[in-house]
This record gives structure tokens, C-alpha cells and sequence, in this order.
């Protein structure tokens, strides 16, 4: 036996031979089977419409539930299609149909048994799954597998899910009721709410464009101050920039200035150097002819003063000692002269003070009137009382002298005409 599947149908082949026939051909040996029975099997979906009437649930309530499943035999797995043509080879798709309906509709009617009607009713998906868990497990060994299972409907006679209705009516338009006066008192709260908010929205959006009006007076302050700040920056920069061009134009100048003397300098070193070389020429050497024969008549010349001037040293020598002699005996002269002068002093004391200084009036006086010698022009001035002219001048003189004998006290410290009057002291 063995099996073909197409999409919608499976062909079961079967055959038995107790001498199959053989066959040589071209020297190749053929078995040839014997083919006793080909029988197909349906693998269209199935959907089935399960039925449980008047079940008695887990409390005693009976109800009716109606449920649509989609079932089919598994043609890609070869256990289950061999499980499926065990079970169900030379039967028609209804009579499949039949008995998958069947083992579905007991385990529906078990799992109704075991559940309330408030866990059925409310809890459908969990309802639909259990029958479809336990079902499955079940129709798969006949090869047949649940495809979906859906809850279609739940009725009673007896008004039992219709009560339940009621209540839960009930219970949804008290639910309502309470929801709706809630409503109403947190709208009323919430409106209440809302306008406090509004309000302190309101003076929080007052404050807030208070403290943005603030911050841009702030800001634009601030902005103005770098913006002037920038500004004198940029004149400051700008003059700075004209006086470091001009400076720069200057320095250039100055090069250029630098330059041109230089070259200017070229030139005349140039020029020198031609005119040394024309002097060097022209006269220099000529000149250097003339130096060495003067040099030589220098020589000569030198040596005739150099005798001279020894000969001239020596006469002022023995000229100078003869001097020298003189002199020594004229200095030991005035020296013994001192040395008297100098007892005469110490014995006569003031007198001798006196003396010298009586000495050098007349020296002093000269001295004073000096600068009346020499003057080309005199003007007098007078009150109109007095001598006039020249007796003016010589009374001018005279009144200066007789105002020397005080000069010369505070200077020495010596009045003469005290000592004119004291007697002579001795050492």
C-alpha cells in the first residue's frame, strides 16, 4: 500500500501478486505488479455546526449552545494521513463529516457539564478554547485536525440568560446613574478646577511676559553695552589700524629716505674713490716725490737744530743754574726777612696786624676805583642839594673808602681805629 496526495484528495494504492508476471527485454529483467484497488479520500476543509441541546451546566441550569468548527484531514503528515485512511477509507465526506461532528459535539456537551452559566456566557474565549483543546486532542488520532472553533450562540427555555440580562441591566443603568451624577460633580470640579487654573494660568502668563519684558530690557542692555562696546572697540581698532599705517608708511618712507642716501652714499664713495685716484694721479704721487726729497732735507735740517739745540740746552743750563743760585740766594733773603717779619708779628702783635693791613689799603682803594677809570660816560642824578659834578664823583669815592675800615672789621675782625688808639703790646 502506499499513498499520492494532491490538493484536495488522497489516492490510496493497494496491490497484490502471488507470481508477479516477468518480462526480459534487451537482456533487462521487469517485475510487473498486479494493481487490485485504487480508493481516494477527501482532504477538503469541513466545516461542521455543533449542536448541544437542553445540557445540563455544573448548577443544574440547562441551556442550548451552538458552535462552528472548521476540521479537516491532515494530508501533509503522513501518520496522520495513514491514521485518517484506517479510520476512514471507502467512506463519503458526509459520513466524515458525521462522526467528526459527533466527537465534537460530546465534548462540548462535557465541557458545558463542568462550567456555570455565567463562566459560559461571560467567558466565551475561554469556553471556545477548552472544547477546542480537548476535541483536538482527541480527533487527531482519526487524523483529523480542528482548524478553529468558534462559540455561535446561547439560548435557554426557561429565561434564565434573559434574568441574568435583566440584572445586569439593571445593574449597568444604576452603574450609569452613579457614573452620570459623578460625572457631573467631577465636571463641576473639574469646571471649577479649570477656571482656578485659568486664572493662575492667566497671572502666571502676566508674570511670565513681565519677566520675558525684563529679560529682553536685560538682554538688550546688556546687548547694547557689547554692542557700543564693540563699537568703540571697532573705532579704536580703526584708528589704531590708520596710525599703524601711517607709521607704516612712514617706516617706508623712511627706507626709501634710507635707500636713497645709501645710494646717494654709493655715489659719493664712487666719486671718491675716482677723485683719490685721480689725486693719487695727479698729485699724490708727485706729492709723495716731493715729501721724501723734503724728508731728506728735514733730516738734515734736524740734525743741524739738534746740534744746535744741544748746544743752546746747554748754555740754558748753565743759565739756569747761575739763575737757580740767584734765586736761592733772593729766597733765603725774603725768608730771613719773613722770619723777622714773623718775630716782629709775634712782638708787636696788632701793630704788626695794623701795619700790614695799612699795607694793602691803598692796594684796595685802587681796586674800587678802579672800574671809574675806565668808565667812558657818568651820569649823576641829584635832589638838588650837595656838590655837583665832579666834586660829586670824588665825594661818591671818598664816602665809599670811608666805609672800608667797617669792611674790613667784619671780614678780619680788626678795627683799625680801636688799635690807632691802644697802646703797643709786646709778646
Amino acid at each position: 500500500m502506499f499513498f499520492t496526495c494532491g490538493p484536495n484528495e488522497a489516492m490510496v494504492v493497494s496491490g497484490f501478486c502471488r507470481s508477479p508476471p516477468v518480462m526480459v527485454a534487451g537482456g533487462r529483467v521487469f517485475v510487473l505488479p498486479c494493481i487490485q484497488q485504487i480508493q481516494r479520500i477527501s482532504l477538503n476543509t469541513l466545516t461542521l455546526n455543533v449542536k448541544s441541546e437542553k445540557v445540563y451546566t455544573r448548577h443544574g441550569v440547562p441551556i442550548s449552545v451552538t458552535g462552528i468548527a472548521q476540521v479537516k484531514i491532515q494530508g501533509q503528515n503522513k501518520e496522520m494521513l495513514a491514521a485518517a485512511c484506517q479510520m476512514f477509507l471507502g467512506k463519503t465526506e458526509a459520513e466524515i463529516a458525521h462522526i467528526a461532528l459527533e466527537t465534537l459535539e460530546g465534548h462540548q456537551r462535557a465541557i458545558m457539564a463542568h462550567m456555570t452559566v455565567e463562566e459560559i456566557y461571560k467567558d466565551r474565549q475561554k469556553f471556545s478554547e477548552q472544547v477546542f483543546k480537548v476535541a483536538s486532542s482527541d480527533l487527531v488520532n482519526m487524523g483529523i485536525s480542528v482548524v478553529s472553533y468558534t462559540l455561535k450562540d446561547i439560548h435557554d427555555d426557561q429565561d434564565y440568560l434573559h434574568s441574568l440580562g435583566k440584572a445586569r441591566t439593571a445593574q449597568v443603568q444604576k452603574d450609569a446613574r452613579i457614573g452620570e451624577a459623578e460625572a457631573k460633580r467631577d465636571a463641576g470640579i473639574r469646571e471649577a478646577k479649570a477656571k482656578q487654573e485659568k486664572v493662575s494660568a492667566q497671572y502666571l502668563s502676566e508674570i511670565e511676559m513681565a519677566k520675558a519684558q525684563r529679560d529682553y530690557e536685560l538682554k538688550k542692555a546688556a546687548y547694547d553695552i557689547e554692542v557700543n562696546t564693540r563699537r568703540a572697540q571697532a573705532d579704536l581698532a580703526y584708528q589704531l589700524q590708520v596710525a599703524k599705517t601711517k607709521q607704516q608708511i612712514e617706516e617706508q618712507r623712511v627706507q626709501v629716505q634710507v635707500v636713497e642716501r645709501a645710494q646717494q652714499v654709493a655715489v659719493q664713495e664712487q666719486e671718491i674713490a675716482r677723485r683719490e685716484k685721480e689725486l693719487e694721479a695727479r698729485v699724490r704721487k708727485p706729492a709723495e716725490a716731493e715729501r721724501y726729497k723734503l724728508e731728506r732735507l728735514a733730516e738734515a735740517e734736524k740734525s743741524q737744530l739738534i746740534m744746535q739745540a744741544e748746544a743752546e740746552a746747554e748754555s740754558v743750563r748753565m743759565r739756569g743754574e747761575a739763575e737757580a743760585f740767584a734765586i736761592g740766594a733772593r729766597a733765603r733773603a725774603e725768608a730771613e726777612q719773613m722770619a723777622k717779619k714773623a718775630e716782629a708779628f709775634q712782638l708787636y702783635q696788632e701793630a704788626a696786624q695794623l701795619d700790614m693791613l695799612l699795607e694793602k689799603l691803598p692796594q684796595v682803594a685802587e681796586e674800587i676805583s678802579g672800574p671809574l677809570t675806565s668808565a667812558k660816560k657818568i651820569t649823576l642824578v641829584s635832589s638838588g642839594g650837595g656838590a655837583m659834578g665832579a666834586a660829586k664823583v670824588t665825594g661818591e669815592v671818598l664816602d665809599i673808602l670811608s666805609h672800608l675800615p667797617e669792611s674790613v672789621e667784619r671780614l678780619t675782625g680788626i678795627s683799625i681805629s680801636q688799635v690807632n688808639h691802644k697802646p703797643l703790646r709786646t709778646a
